[in-house]
């Protein structure tokens, strides 16, 4: 086959319909579809970990209003590489129900802490979508485990973006919270912060934990959530009033009857899944400044996310049973950034490799033909590795202790 046929195949293979893998089980293409989505999004990572490092080491000590201001720009360039896979290859629709008047005035115009149920493998990737829709996804951080930024390529992005990393040791982990807080609230645009406040994604086998735990201290069963750990949240508040205006609280559910498995994996093989979230503004002055008071106010917000989680699954509304005043639904469309933005990746990451593997088989070089075609295998291996983490049956153990302390 020619240079020119094998470019031919690539773009023939990039612009396959997804409905095609699923119709005629491709299973090959469905396997260089994969390849390709992991050339692409490693190849960007790695150009991103550059450019954020340049700027940490040249621009952040000069000004750091104006690094914090470019840093935006590769953290969009990478994440929105996924929000892509999700909404355009996929097909993703998720129906966003949010009071409107809130949206006009504030979303995307100030600072929040989100606060989400962590019970899916993909709730991290639907927060994206929603924050690319208000324009702060290259400002979207969350609080995360210290060893995640040692991962090559979005670890070293996290960490270079100057995320909440946590040794899981209160002690540390306060100083830690007070000092990242301030660096990342001092932002020039709008910054939205993840805290999940369950510490761990929900399992059934965590899950028996927490309403044993509850029922030992006398708290509110929950049934679709776990007990929330307050230390985070009440040692996050005395810094977060006068530099974080409001808590996000975002409510995440699927349909218990969906056929398609909410995970990575199935986005990666073009089969869509069909989010519905809940949004409400929560002005942090409703949080009272007592900590035993706001450690109980955290638990009293679990008790209506509860509600909430509820009455979606028994009736298929957020709103019909939970007692909270329904709010009209919509669905956002796909950006049109986040195409241009996957597709000059794509064709630059694959069209870069394909000349280097054809160039080194034209010049006989087998070397280099080797490393890269190893290249090639390492990028699909590390994609296939990732998604396997993910899955909520590799998930953290933290949680499946004895108690399942509100820390």
């Amino acid at each position: 086959m020619t240079p020119i046929s094998n470019l031919n195949y690539l773009l023939e293979i990039i612009s396959v319909p997804a409905s095609l893998i699923r119709q005629n089980k491709m299973v090959k293409l469905l396997g260089l579809r994969r390849l390709s989505i992991a050339i692409t999004f490693f190849t960007c990572g790695f150009f991103v970990n550059i450019a954020q490092l340049l700027l940490t080491i040249l621009v952040k000590p000069i000004d750091k209003k104006l690094f914090r201001t470019l840093m935006y720009y590769p953290c969009y360039s990478f994440y929105s590489l996924l929000v892509f896979v999700a909404e355009w290859y996929a097909g993703c629709k998720m129906r966003v129900f949010i009071d409107p008047e809130d949206e006009k005035k504030f979303y995307g115009k100030e600072h929040g802490l989100l606060i989400m149920n962590h019970t899916y493998e993909i709730d991290w990737l639907t927060a994206w979508m929603v924050t690319e829709k208000f324009g702060v996804l290259g400002n979207t951080k969350a609080y995360a485990k210290k060893a995640i930024r040692y991962a090559p390529i979005l670890g070293w992005a996290w960490w270079l973006a100057e995320f909440v990393f946590l040794n899981r040791d209160f002690e540390k982990d306060k100083q830690i919270i007070a000092h990242q807080l301030k660096v990342l609230y001092s932002y020039p645009d709008p910054v939205w912060i993840l805290l999940n406040a369950e510490g761990t994604r929900f399992t059934e086998s965590k899950h028996k934990l927490s309403v044993k735990f509850a029922e030992e201290h006398g708290m509110t069963v929950l049934k679709h959530h776990l007990i929330p750990r307050s230390k985070g949240f009440t040692t996050s508040l005395p810094t977060l009033r006068g530099i974080c205006p409001v808590i996000y609280d975002l409510n995440l559910a699927f349909k218990r009857d969906e056929k398609t498995p909410a995970s990575m994996l199935s986005l990666l093989n073009g089969d869509a899944v069909e989010p519905y979230m809940y949004l409400r503004r929560i002005p942090l002055d409703q949080v009272p400044e007592d900590e035993t008071k706001a450690a109980a106010w955290l638990q009293q917000l679990y008790v209506e996310k509860d509600r909430l989680i509820d009455s979606f699954h028994e009736t298929g509304s957020f709103f019909k049973t939970s007692g909270f005043k329904e709010v009209p639904g919509k669905i956002y469309k796909p950006r049109l950034s986040s195409a241009i933005n996957y597709l000059t990746w794509a064709s630059f990451s694959i069209l870069c490799i394909l000349y280097y593997l054809i160039s080194s088989l034209l010049a006989g070089n087998l070397i280099a033909f080797t490393v890269a075609f190893s290249t090639l295998g390492l990028f699909y291996w590390l994609m296939e590795t990732a998604v396997n983490v993910s899955r909520i049956s590799k998930g953290s153990t933290y949680g499946t202790g004895a108690s399942p302390k509100t820390k």
